[in-house]
């Protein structure tokens, strides 16, 4: 009986290791797609060369500078190092930053981190994000604080408590619209006023400006008028996100995340278009 119980204890024991490790798998994969795809935190967080190319080798350390007039920003080393990057920060302290865009300090996290959009993200996604950057590798590297012209918020809505789902992909609209969320596709494609604040009522319409090595870039309108996507097959879209070729032939410029991009799955991106499309028509944009 003793023997009996022993054996059974072990295969339970061994189970419980087994199902442990295929979640973990599981996550990383989960997070190693969303991270160098559709999320595309590098696009901000990988070092920049001279032309605004992305020095990939750096990895996640940081040092990506925003000059705009209301802020300096530099972004942040977000790799495990623990004196310049996350390598001390609980998973609590990192689910609180990404979502909440809180610091451990208690500190808020300003733009162009966009946390507004982040705030959606779901439970599972953000473990298997942090799962992922726990597996990059330790980058040392300093990068000097952000200088702020404007005041940053108290912080960007109530302490999420509630539990946040990944939507069905069945429900492909829903579940697009989420991607495009999570891609942060609208903190580029909005419009924004004097305070620098999005304009929702203008969801997806373009127009801003994007200053850099490359020159200057304006957003494109991603509703569905004749100045945005209405001509546009699904398969010229897909090209423009992933490729960053016009319709027309001609290639887009950064910063938008071309590198990233490209790695988005054709049922993702299957979905992302029908969101756009499902967008209301808007004049605006280039």
């Amino acid at each position: 009986m003793f023997r009996q119980f022993l054996f059974l204890s072990l295969v339970n024991l061994t189970m419980f290791y087994a199902s442990a490790h295929a979640q973990s798998v599981n996550l990383y994969d989960r997070g190693k797609y969303l991270m160098e795809g559709p999320v595309a935190c590098g696009n901000c967080h990988v070092q920049r060369g001279a032309k605004g190319e992305p020095l990939l080798d750096k990895g996640l350390s940081g040092g990506m500078v925003f000059d705009e007039p209301a802020f300096k920003a530099v972004a942040s080393n977000i790799t495990p190092d623990k004196e310049t990057g996350i390598g001390n920060w609980t998973d609590q302290q990192l689910e609180k930053a990404i979502r909440e865009g809180i610091r451990p300090n208690g500190k808020v996290i300003g733009p162009p981190m966009p946390i507004e959009f982040y705030r959606k993200m779901s439970d599972e996604d953000l473990k298997a994000i942090i799962v992922y950057m726990r597996a990059q590798p330790a980058v040392r590297n300093q990068v000097p604080k952000s200088i702020y012209n404007i005041p940053l918020p108290a912080n960007y809505g109530p302490t999420i408590t509630q539990k946040i789902s990944t939507p069905s992909q069945k429900n492909t609209k829903e579940y697009g619209e989420y991607l495009t969320a999570i891609s942060h596709c609208m903190d580029c494609h909005n419009p924004r006023n004097e305070k620098g604040q999005l304009v929702w009522s203008k969801l997806g319409s373009g127009g801003q400006q994007f200053k850099g090595p490359w020159g200057i870039s304006v957003s494109r309108n991603l509703t569905p008028h004749e100045y945005g996507l209405k001509n546009w097959t699904n398969q010229e879209i897909a090209t423009a996100i992933q490729n960053g070729i016009d319709r027309s032939g001609q290639n887009y410029r950064p910063p938008m995340a071309f590198s990233w991009y490209k790695n988005i799955n054709k049922n993702d991106m299957d979905a992302i278009i029908q969101y756009l499309r499902s967008l209301k028509p808007l004049s605006g944009g280039n």
